[in-house]
């Protein structure tokens, strides 16, 4: 199997264990995907991760976070720029998700930021998905 987009595969492997139900889930580790990882944390859709060496490219393990009725607290990540079409958006066009109840997860200049971050800090730049 290669892996063309390991982006969708990170969205697709959390959508997964969320309905499964899986308290955690490890997968290949990258920059991005652990800077995508932070802003989940930070937005509150995942509990923690954290990076395992293995002596290879390392593993990303993600703590799943679900509310008190043991429901996934994501309910929808999608992923919007693929390697085939990239989204780019300006700093106006920044998109907002389900009228800010969710967030757009973008790669910017200064690093990987969620939609409000993004329009705070006046930048632009891939919308890598959308999640709410």
């Amino acid at each position: 199997m290669s892996m063309t987009d390991p982006i969708a595969d990170l969205l697709t492997r959390i959508r997964n264990a969320g309905m499964a139900k899986h308290a955690k889930l490890d997968l290949p580790s990258s920059n991005l995907k652990i800077a995508i990882a932070d802003v989940l944390k930070t937005q509150g859709y995942i509990k923690n991760y954290k990076t395992i060496s293995d002596n290879k490219q390392g593993l990303l393990r993600i703590y799943l976070k679900f509310d008190d009725n043991q429901t996934h607290v994501i309910h929808e990540i999608k992923r919007v720029s693929t390697p085939g079409c990239r989204v780019y958006v300006t700093k106006d066009d920044v998109p907002r998700v389900k009228n800010g109840h969710g967030c757009s997860i973008i790669s910017t200049s200064k690093g990987v930021l969620d939609d409000v971050s993004a329009r705070q800090a006046q930048v632009g730049g891939e919308v890598i998905c959308t999640i709410w």
